[in-house]
């Protein structure tokens, strides 16, 4: 709660901060972690990392940037209620967001909530309601948890609303059309609360690494080629050191794209529960939630008309601030879909993991 009021207080400051006071911000904090001994923390490094690039302008008698900054908090799963660790995020994303605004840059701040999965279709029948309704709920805590924190954001995202369910359609048919889609059978271990797929030796005492029941699944599925994607994610990687933050965190995604056996093709689409967006081409299966969610980053920028002034200003992203435990899925399937489907990955600190807060 301390660092929840410390970084609102720290958004109040930014609101009246010149440019010249936002770079002092770099020196005063690298004393204080001089004086002090300690190391800064993810939010501290990415600030001053910034604040100095400031600095530095004013100094050479530059002008105030004019470049576009993309930025997102993770869309909320709409199973549960808002909590500390969402209320921190979207703070935190808001701070960086009012940062850039007033270094200069023309800025898209984006959230919202991910709706979709047989989690919500489990928890709406738990409520004797639709999951459309139960989603309709949910999804309206979050508006107003953004409201009440007073977020700069642009835009709020639901991934049940039509502009997304088009996004997810074209993604899909153009991984279809570059052959990095194609109709198997699924049988593993699988977790309704992670909504993922995991492999024997990711379990842990019988669980997922996350500490969620896992149950064995075994139904037919279209996969995506991920396995294909090991090399050119590790060239993505070395070309792009900031991909990843903190550093810790990238060690872990190289070490799980480089692991034995390598990547396995990913199922991409399920049959057991009918909840989400049917496949194009075969509307007996659904579309696998986390293809179906990250796609929000697309949606909310008019994808698939590429030719938009709102996605040719703001696309690629330039930061996705996410919790350590959907860190895979943004930093190996993300990138991995979109060079997959010809589309310009995040390059930039585009991927910041948080401890997860509950």
């Amino acid at each position: 709660m301390a660092m929840l009021l410390l970084n609102a207080c720290t958004r109040g400051m930014i609101k009246g901060w010149s440019r010249t006071s936002i770079a002092r911000y770099s020196s005063t904090t690298h004393q204080h972690l001089k004086h002090t001994g300690r190391g800064a923390s993810v939010f501290e490094k990415y600030f001053m990392l910034h604040a100095e690039s400031s600095s530095n302008e004013i100094h050479s008698g530059g002008e105030p940037s004019n470049q576009s900054f993309f930025i997102t908090t993770p869309i909320y799963y709409v199973n549960g209620l808002p909590h500390l660790g969402h209320a921190y995020t979207s703070v935190l994303c808001d701070i960086i967001a009012r940062f850039h605004r007033k270094d200069g840059r023309k800025v898209y701040f984006l959230t919202g909530t991910d709706e979709h999965g047989q989690k919500v279709e489990q928890s709406a029948l738990k409520n004797d309601t639709s999951p459309i309704l139960f989603a309709d709920q949910v999804s309206g805590q979050f508006r107003a948890l953004a409201a009440r924190l007073d977020c700069s954001h642009d835009d709020f995202i639901r991934t049940t609303e039509h502009r997304h369910k088009l996004a997810v359609e074209d993604l899909w048919r153009r991984l279809e059309a570059n052959g990095q889609i194609y109709l198997g059978a699924y049988e593993g271990w699988y977790s309704v609360r992670d909504e993922a797929f995991y492999s024997e030796g990711e379990l842990v005492e019988g669980k997922a690494p996350t500490g969620a029941e896992v149950e064995w699944v075994k139904e037919e599925s279209y996969f995506f080629r991920l396995s294909e994607w090991k090399d050119k994610l590790l060239a993505f990687y070395e070309a792009h050191p900031d991909f990843i933050a903190p550093r810790g965190r990238r060690n872990e995604v190289v070490s799980f794209v480089t692991q034995e056996g390598g990547l396995q093709d990913l199922s991409i689409s399920r049959t057991t529960f009918s909840w989400g967006i049917p496949v194009p081409s075969n509307p007996k299966h659904v579309i696998y939630v986390w293809l179906d969610a990250l796609t929000n980053y697309l949606s909310a920028l008019e994808y698939p008309n590429t030719s938009s002034e709102k996605y040719q200003q703001f696309w690629p992203a330039s930061l996705h601030v996410v919790g350590k435990d959907i860190l895979r899925f943004h930093a190996i399937f993300w990138p991995a879909f979109l060079m997959a489907a010809g589309l310009e990955p995040p390059k930039v600190s585009s991927v910041l993991a948080l401890h997860s807060l509950s």
